[in-house]
């Protein structure tokens, strides 16, 4: 019994998914055929229907799979150590030298090959 349970609720998972992202079509193409319409109302309509086939699609199982995953991302986020405005500038002013120095003698290297190109040419003096 538990096995026909489980076929049951992925069947409708599907269902509800498959028309959520109907509804969510549905909604883009009566955005563009109410075309006559002031775009703000177009706009908010096909915001609540999106939202709406958001919140149908949030219960399956999938949806709630995702919702978890985006709770336990915030707060990992929340755990992260931020740098302090102090060790951000400090940080980019030391790429900005270290950019200025790699492209300095990347220019004096190839200045030198430019110089030794012409010398084994004939073409500089």
């Amino acid at each position: 019994m538990s096995t026909q349970t489980e076929a049951t609720r992925s069947v409708m998972d599907v269902v509800k998914l498959v028309f959520s992202v109907s509804l969510v079509i549905a909604g883009l193409a009566g955005f563009y055929y109410f075309s006559e319409f002031p775009l703000l109302y177009r706009v908010l309509g096909l915001v609540a229907v999106i939202l709406v086939a958001m919140l149908i699609a949030l219960t399956s199982t999938t949806g709630r799979n995702f919702s978890a995953f985006v709770r336990e991302a915030r707060q990992e986020v929340r755990k992260v150590v931020w740098p302090s405005r102090q060790e951000t500038v400090q940080t980019t002013l030391t790429v900005f030298a270290m950019v200025f120095v790699v492209g300095l003698i990347l220019w004096l290297f190839d200045m030198f090959l430019f110089w030794g190109v012409q010398v084994l040419t004939g073409q500089g003096g």
